[in-house]
């Protein structure tokens, strides 16, 4: 069992959340569902028998979802990263996740999917790209310039400068 499990709270959804999800991401899967008891629902208000939580794993990653009711919202304070080798990539999570999401909230890779979690959508190089201190700035100027990114833009941006 890994050590920290995020756990995503939703109103309602958690089921459809994780089909959306796992459906998206090679090596993922719905493995463990539980359900209100009685003492659950009578502390929540959700009815006895309705899914409680759903264990999942996104790339191998564990995960839980919780239908707790209406009383939290995701904000853009906590965002998932998913590494990208290739622009094919890319585009597939970007086109995948943003699908019904929030039009307005997407941009330098960031993009908000129709549950409201948040997500960013970068190429695997870009920490790398980010931390060569001569370079950064022409990189990150791309950056801020794009909804979805574009690894060929970036490396161009990074590429552009000499460095000797």
């Amino acid at each position: 069992m890994q050590k920290i499990t995020p756990f995503l709270w939703f109103n309602n959804q958690a089921e459809e959340a994780v089909e959306f999800y796992t459906s998206i991401f090679p090596d993922s899967k719905a493995t463990i569902t539980t359900r209100y008891g009685a003492e659950g629902a009578e502390a929540s208000g959700i009815p006895k028998g309705t899914v409680m939580t759903v264990e999942f794993q996104l790339a191998g990653q564990q995960f839980v979802a919780l239908n707790g009711g209406p009383s939290f919202k995701f904000t853009e304070a906590i965002s998932f990263v998913v590494n990208c080798d290739s622009q094919e990539e890319i585009d597939h999570y970007w086109n995948q996740l943003s699908e019904g999401g929030d039009p307005n909230a997407q941009m330098c890779g960031w993009l908000k999917d129709k549950f409201g979690v948040s997500w960013q959508i970068v190429p695997s190089m870009l920490g790398e790209w980010l931390n060569d201190p001569e370079r950064a700035s022409h990189v990150m100027k791309a950056v801020l310039r794009m909804k979805k990114l574009d690894m060929t833009v970036m490396q161009k941006a990074f590429e552009s400068v000499r460095v000797e």
